[in-house]
């Protein structure tokens, strides 16, 4: 019997959905010690969405996924499979990807979530490529969707001016190897990172108590200036590394499309490539860290702004909580 020649993974489809809601700078500093300049000079964040409190993060992901099937031209019955990279999950179990299967009618998928923290997309990318190109898959579901508002603690200033809520998700399926696809990704994790970026409470560690809540031990707890220094380090070294690695330097991207965290992080890894700016995605200024929606929405985003084109040599990058990291290098698919 003859090899099975691997089959070429590529994103035909892509979508987003965000709450109505805006919350700007001027409306952050009623709420603690700050000030738009210092926000906007610091993280690039001008406002960012919230959705009602109570909202699952399934809710917006279906409407993200059915934008995204509805790009790609492909019925929920044809997904096979559905991951759902998040850390706002609707419920600790059963799966968001589980509730927004059956929200969608994608009666012939099955799914699960992943945790990568703000890497979470770039991880999830990864797992579907790898189904599609071995065969067990036709048409993958990868939504990236969080309600980071529901995590996050409106009295620390520097913590709360950084996230907002969404979500991203894109279609994944064989494609033309000859012309468009994912080439290649590298991906780490580390978990010296743990201390400086994490929820404390929550988890088995310590599970949620009386003392837990009144002390805010459920939302995010993050040392700034640490994971800004691994940050800068990790996402700028990865994303030179894929480049590379594939014989390629900054002048043949077309398009780079990093995680939505920090404006000097993305200028970091913009001037490692040498990049100007027409080819870097910054929607951080109008929906802040929306974590693992973030470069799957700043893709739609791309789409909508006429700024990718079939062939177009794309690069995505993240870094999160863990610490992870890890960046994507791929050809566009026209739809």
């Amino acid at each position: 019997m003859a090899p099975r020649t691997l089959l070429t993974a590529g994103i035909t489809g892509v979508g987003m959905s965000f709450p109505e809601r805006r919350l700007t700078n001027a409306d952050l500093e009623k709420m603690v010690e700050t000030e738009d300049a210092w926000i906007v000079e610091r993280t690039g964040i001008r406002e960012r969405r919230l959705a009602p409190r109570g909202t699952g993060a399934s809710a917006h992901g279906v409407l993200a996924a059915r934008q995204a099937m509805e790009h790609a031209g492909v019925a929920p019955a044809e997904i096979d499979q559905i991951i759902v990279p998040t850390v706002t999950p609707d419920m600790v179990f059963p799966a968001t990807a589980c509730l927004i299967a059956h929200e969608l009618g994608a009666v012939n998928a099955w799914g699960y979530d992943l945790e990568g923290a703000c890497s979470g997309f770039i991880f999830a990318l990864q797992n579907a490529r790898a189904q599609i190109e071995a065969g067990h898959a036709r048409r993958i579901l990868v939504i990236g969707t969080e309600i980071m508002s529901s995590i996050t603690n409106y009295q620390d200033r520097n913590s709360c001016i950084l996230f907002g809520d969404g979500a991203g998700a894109v279609v994944v399926e064989s494609v033309d190897a000859e012309r468009v696809g994912i080439i290649d990704a590298i991906n780490h994790v580390d978990g010296v990172g743990v201390r400086f970026l994490h929820q404390k409470a929550g988890g088995s560690r310590l599970p949620a108590c009386a003392e837990s809540v009144e002390q805010n031990l459920h939302t995010v707890y993050q040392e700034g200036r640490d994971v800004y220094k691994f940050a800068v380090k990790g996402m700028a070294g990865v994303t030179a590394e894929v480049v590379e690695r594939n014989g390629l330097t900054g002048a043949d991207v077309d398009l780079f499309v990093p995680h939505q965290a920090n404006i000097r992080i993305i200028e970091a890894a913009q001037q490692r490539l040498g990049l100007p700016d027409s080819k870097v995605m910054i929607t951080i200024d109008r929906f802040g860290n929306t974590t693992s929606a973030s470069i799957p929405s700043a893709l739609r985003v791309a789409v909508d702004e006429g700024r990718l084109r079939e062939g177009d040599t794309v690069v995505l990058c993240a870094f999160g909580a863990g610490f992870t990291w890890g960046a994507c290098l791929l050809r566009w698919t026209a739809r």
